[in-house]
């Protein structure tokens, strides 16, 4: 099972790219898979070819109108079972016995 986060913008379309980001997150959500956003990317979870499948779709999205887009990924792949974007959280918040912010 692989958690993949990413985050993707376009850098020529000014300070404000909420609108393009938006976009991308109608696709996330529309894919089905599990997924947390954060302030500075999402976090999919799923097979490898699930969540490489939903990055490029935004991908292919965002060139349509944008020049120039810039996107970070990072990839954690563990064997076994999904339910990793919760019990990853759970246990460093059951370690460290703190209600941490997520």
């Amino acid at each position: 099972m692989v958690l993949l986060e990413f985050s993707m913008y376009p850098t020529d379309r000014g300070a404000s790219v909420s609108e393009y980001v938006g976009r991308s997150l109608e696709i996330i959500d529309d894919s089905g898979l599990p997924y947390r956003l954060g302030p500075m990317g999402t976090t999919l979870e799923g097979e490898w070819d699930e969540v490489l499948a939903v990055v490029t779709r935004c991908f292919e999205r965002m060139r349509q109108d944008c020049e120039r887009v810039a996107v970070t990924i990072k990839v954690d792949y563990r064997r076994g079972p999904g339910g990793r974007l919760e019990s990853k959280v759970a246990a460093v918040k059951a370690r460290t016995g703190r209600d941490l912010r997520t």
